[in-house]
This record gives structure tokens, sequence and C-alpha cells, in this order.
């Protein structure tokens, strides 16, 4: 069946308290892709973001963002009066998230709200509290005690602490017990009401797209807790780190940092770190995106320490055997493959038996009039999702107005596309009018924004992740003119079937 979606991370939806939340506005954004005929909605990861502020570098791969909490939806419920957060500063831009604001406002807020509620008798708190054990009590404790130490990362604890000594554990236990138990409502909080917000979406007919990085943060409470399961020393610092090599447009690669994974040792135990970490997404996503898939057919090792990637080397990954363990665990599941870059012979073997579809981008089109590309759109094939760019690619109206003049000029004319109509509108169609089962927009190209409205730079730090949309982004209008586009390419979703009221 043929589908449409759009991408809009949860941080880029309008709010008054500076950064998107799971409360108004994002059920407005839902009702309106069910006006506009999409059937899925993606996002970006959604765990809490660490420095730099990006959502592939989380504290957690289980934990959700405390910054997404709805802070109305808590004074609804008695855990704020809304004097207490009204009327702070939240930021002067509405059309950017100031972290370092963030940063130092919300969470006095959560304070507040998380301590009324830890002053109750809650079940559900305590049955989510064992239910989530799992994870939830060493991410608790990691991060009070990052905020014990002034958000320095574990590497540089105390030993004790850092090499996870059941006697410092349980002494910091002891210390912070208050801190730990506020980390524990904070994804309470969070996860009743994700489930609430996935509950409303899929009502509606709609799907949710979730993202999962390859790799984890090494500051993150995943490889604290997990030492054996990635490549550390014995004073746990990584022995190789990850990233691309050099190409045509970074003469340095790109050095990613993030710890490696034994693999060998994760294949002796049946992947299982990694089977719990996707089942869980699948709580709360409908489809899983997984990121950098070229990665486990091999992966770049960079040595620990270096300041480029040049001296990197490419080592085997776990290949075809990782998915069929994943097949056996979990069962068949909704999955999308990025299979962006260079790709061998070997990762599009991985590809076709993994059974996935891959991603096809219309910005990466335009680089050849003479030899084609995998790119264009007549050469889709139908298992597939096309984007006409990412989140780490510039708007439609920013590409076409920074790319190359000779890629540029080869977009218009092999799209035919109209300045006067918006160049953003002529691009989408070309993907919606592909064989694509799914064509995925990002919002901003739907408003038909510039490159001031760019999600992400890669490689670059310090103004990434910031956009979001204005209040009234969310028109009948657009959705009508969606609506329509969509009925044209044959991509409505079924009509929803709602059960008749008692």
């Amino acid at each position: 069946m043929r589908k449409a979606g759009i991408l809009m991370p949860i941080s880029s939806l309008p709010s008054p308290c500076g950064i998107g939340t799971l409360g108004a506005e994002a059920r407005k954004f839902a009702d309106f892709l069910a006006a506009a005929g999409q059937s899925c909605w993606q996002l970006l990861p959604v765990g809490p973001t660490s420095y730099g502020d990006s959502p592939y570098q989380s504290f957690s791969s289980f934990a959700g963002n405390p910054y997404f909490i709805d802070l109305d939806t808590l004074a609804e419920e008695g855990l704020l009066e809304p004097e207490e957060y009204q009327n702070l500063n939240w930021g002067d831009t509405p059309e950017y998230v100031d972290y370092g604001l963030m940063y130092v406002t919300r969470y006095p807020v959560l304070h507040k709200a998380c301590g009324r509620l830890l002053a109750q008798e809650r079940p559900d708190f305590a049955g989510f509290c064992r239910e989530q054990r799992d994870w939830l009590e060493d991410y608790a404790l990691f991060m009070a005690l990052k905020d014990k130490h002034g958000g320095e990362s574990w590497f540089a604890w105390p030993e004790g602490l850092r090499l996870r000594r059941a006697g410092a554990l349980e002494q910091a236990r002891e210390e912070l017990a208050g801190e730990v138990a506020f980390w524990k409502a904070v994804q309470y909080l969070f996860f009743r009401q994700w489930r609430a917000f996935k509950t409303y979406v899929n009502r509606l007919g709609i799907s949710i797209i979730g993202d999962l990085p390859i790799y984890v943060s090494g500051d993150s409470a995943d490889v604290w807790a997990n030492p054996d399961q990635f490549q550390l020393d014995e004073d746990g610092l990584p022995t190789e780190v990850a990233g691309c090599p050099p190409d045509a447009f970074t003469a340095d690669g790109q050095l990613w940092g993030n710890p490696l994974f034994r693999w060998d040792r994760m294949a002796e135990e049946g992947y299982a770190w990694w089977l719990r970490r996707i089942a869980f997404q699948f709580q709360l996503y409908d489809t899983l995106r997984i990121d950098h898939f070229r990665g486990f057919d091999a992966y770049y090792a960079i040595p620990y320490g270096d300041k480029t990637a040049k001296n990197g080397q490419w080592r085997p990954g776990p290949g075809i055997d990782f998915f069929k363990a994943v097949n056996k665990a979990l069962g068949k599941k909704d999955i999308i493959a990025e299979d962006l870059g260079f790709l061998t012979p070997s990762v599009r073997r991985l590809l076709r038996s993994s059974g996935y579809p891959g991603m096809k981008v219309l910005e990466f089109a335009f680089g050849s009039r003479d030899t084609g590309s995998d790119y264009l759109p007549h050469c889709y094939p139908q298992k597939c999702v096309v984007y006409a760019g990412t989140h780490d690619n510039d708007t439609i109206q920013g590409w076409i107005k920074h790319a190359p003049r000779k890629e540029a000029a080869f977009a218009k004319d092999y799209l035919r596309l109209s300045r006067r109509e918006g160049y953003h509108w002529g691009m989408m169609r070309a993907a919606w009018s592909s064989p694509a089962d799914l064509a995925v927009m990002q919002f901003q190209d739907v408003l038909g924004l510039g490159s001031e409205a760019r999600m992400n730079i890669p490689s670059t730090l310090g103004n990434n992740w910031k956009w979001r949309a204005l209040p009234g982004s969310f028109s009948g209008e657009l959705a009508q003119r969606l609506y329509q586009e969509m009925r044209v390419y044959q991509r409505l979703p079924k009509p929803v079937k709602r059960k008749a009221k008692a």
C-alpha cells in the first residue's frame, strides 16, 4: 500500500515553554496529519540529550527526554501550579530552542512536580518502577551521580563508581536516594504522557516511525552499566571509537567518538542487550528506522584519542546473523534501514537478505547528469522509503539555493520545478509520484522554508536541533492541499474504523 508521512521532531512543535512537548500541540499536529491524508509521523530519537543537544547522543537508549513532558498536563493533574511555570523566561525566539535556557529552567519546575508526585501513594508509579527496573535503576543512579559530579562524564568519576564496585554503588544509592527517586519520577511522567500521545495518534490511523541510532553515547547509562558489551579497557575507557573515513567532502573524515560494540561477546550472548533495546523501541513506535545500517556489515574503528578519523580501519560487523536473531526473538518487525552513503556490494547483499526497505534521498540525485543516479525517482524500487531530504540535509528551498549550479539546474530540468509554485512543491511531488511504498517529507519543506529551518549540519556543534514551527503552522488550508496531493498519487490511508458508541 502506498503511504506518505511527515518528519516532525517533538522538539519542533510549537509551545509557550521553549520546546515542543507531548501535549496539546502534539495532538493538533496529529489532527493535521489525519486531515492531510498522511499515514505516518516520523520522529527523531526521543531520549534525553547530552552535550551538543543531539538526539543521537543520549544519556540512555531507554529513557525519555524530560524536556518533552508537557507542563500544562502536569498542572491539570495537580502536580504544578500555573504560576510556577507560565511566567518563567522560556526564550525570546519561538522559532528556535534555547537549550541552555532549557537546562537551567526546566529541571527546577520538574523538581516541584516530582516532589508532589513522590509525596503521594501512587501504585502505578511503583508498578512502573518494577516493570522498568532493568534499565531504570541504573539510569536514575547514573543521572543522580552526574548531578553530584557537576555533569562530568562518568569516565572522570572516582574509580569505585567508574568501575561499578558494589560498595561504592550501594553507598551512592543511600546518599542520593532523593535524587534517584526524582529521576525515576521524571521517567514515569514522560512515559505516562507518551502512552497517551501514542494512543491518540494511533486512533487517528497514523503510525509512529521512530529512529534508533546504531551507536550509543559514551557518556551514557548504557555504557556505564554494561561495560562488557563495549570495547573498553580495564579503566573503562574506549580502545577504539566510531566514525567515518575521509571522503571527497570531509578530508579528515568524521570522528563521532562513540564506543564500539563487542560484537563477538554480543553474539555469544545471543545479542541479548540489543534485543532488549529493539524490543523496548517497539513499545514506543510502530515502525523503527535503524540509523547507519551499513555498520552492521562493517564498521569504521578509530583509535581512541585521535583528533581525526584518518587512522581508522574497517572491521567486520555481525552481518545477517544479527537480524536473524532479531526476527527469531521478536518476530518480523517493521524496520527501515538507513542505507545512505557509499554502499559496498556486501552492504547491498545484507539489505536484500534482511528484507528491509532502504532509503532514497532526492537531494542526492543530481550530482551527475551523464551517469545517472540510484536516487533519481525513475530508478526507485517499490520497496523503499523516499525523502526529499532528511534531518541531516538542507531544506529543499535551501538546497536549491546553495547546491552547485549544475546540480540545481539538473533538478529543475528533471523535476520541471516552478519558482512561481515553489520549488518545494515540485520536489515533494516527485517523491509522492515515485514508485516508493512510503514517501516522507520534512515539515520544514511542507512549509517551504529555507536554510534557516535546517535541523542539522553533520560534524558541527552549537547551532543544530533548534528549529521549531510557529503557532498556526498546522493550517486547514495546508492540510487540504496535502490531502489533494495524496489523492492524486494514491497515498491516502484507508479510512479509520471507529467503534460505535454504546
